[in-house]
């Protein structure tokens, strides 16, 4: 009866969603006006940044939300937007999809490096924890630098920690910015490091398959822009890798990458503790808390 009163509901708020005529003209302005801007290349010290219309639909968004004039737009259409958008992702993952099964030989000769690429995602527990140490924050800490933060650890979180545990608290802090900004952050990221880092277009495709459709969809975006010959490969790539992501990525997450963050952050919290109290000259009974 539970699972089917859940469903229900979903599909009440789907039906709600898809009559606010409102938020969806909106919406619609916001690509349409997105569109005409086009897309843009900013040249930094030699550093092509590829500004997509992705970004300003989303900064126009934002800025829909945000103004008290636009009274159409706020919480409720908020959460409205989160529910279409689920469902719009769909067609996306199919083209990824399509994609992949046309290259299908081309992501068989990269042998086991689409594999193994899930391992970068544990390397990056490395760099997270002592920032997020230094910035203040303790057992939150792992809840933050323990994945990406979004739907398919959440469920992984909430069961292990509990909803109301530091962990968790922490877990939907990044999850939360990484709704508002993890789209246009990583379309940014992307186009710096392809011109920082000597990979390969193929290698990149694979980076971009992070887990998350959306960050996804934003970084492949800025690497086809880039790669233009290499865009099919690329999109059969990052899509391949998305799906290896959000499927082993939950078995690395559960058996690897929660018990070495809880290790690391044992090890590295009182190092770090000590150089807080050193650094910014916080007492030592606030610097504990």
């Amino acid at each position: 009866m539970g699972k089917k009163d859940e469903n229900s509901d979903g599909l009440d708020e789907l039906v709600a969603a898809r009559k606010d005529y409102k938020l969806h003209l909106t919406i619609l302005l916001c690509i349409v006006i997105a569109e005409y801007i086009g897309i843009y290349t900013i040249n930094i010290s030699g550093i092509n940044i590829v500004l997509m219309p992705l970004l300003y639909s989303l900064v126009l968004a934002i800025a829909f939300y945000l103004a008290k004039p636009a009274k159409w737009v706020g919480n409720e259409q908020s959460q409205k937007s989160g529910t279409i958008m689920m469902l719009l992702i769909g067609p996306l993952l199919a083209k990824l999809a399509i994609a992949s099964g046309q290259n299908i030989q081309i992501i068989f000769n990269a042998g086991p490096a689409i594999l193994l690429q899930e391992v970068g995602n544990l390397g990056t527990i490395f760099a997270a924890m002592p920032v997020a140490l230094l910035l203040g924050f303790k057992r939150e800490a792992i809840g933050m630098t323990s994945s990406i933060c979004r739907e398919p650890q959440m469920a992984v979180v909430i069961d292990r920690f509990g909803m109301d545990a530091p962990e968790t608290k922490g877990f939907f802090s990044v999850f939360l910015i990484g709704t508002v900004l993890g789209t246009p952050f990583i379309s940014l990221l992307v186009s710096v490091l392809v011109y920082l880092l000597p990979l390969h277009p193929y290698a990149f495709g694979m980076a971009c398959g992070i887990g998350s459709a959306s960050m996804n969809a934003a970084a492949v975006s800025s690497v086809s822009t880039i790669f233009p010959a290499f865009a099919t490969q690329i999109e059969a790539f990052s899509g391949m890798a998305n799906l290896i992501s959000m499927v082993t990525g939950m078995y690395v997450y559960i058996l690897i990458a929660i018990p070495l963050t809880e290790w690391l952050y044992r090890w590295l919290e009182p190092i770090i503790n000590k150089l807080r109290i050193k650094l910014f000259k916080i007492d030592e009974e606030q610097g504990d808390m």
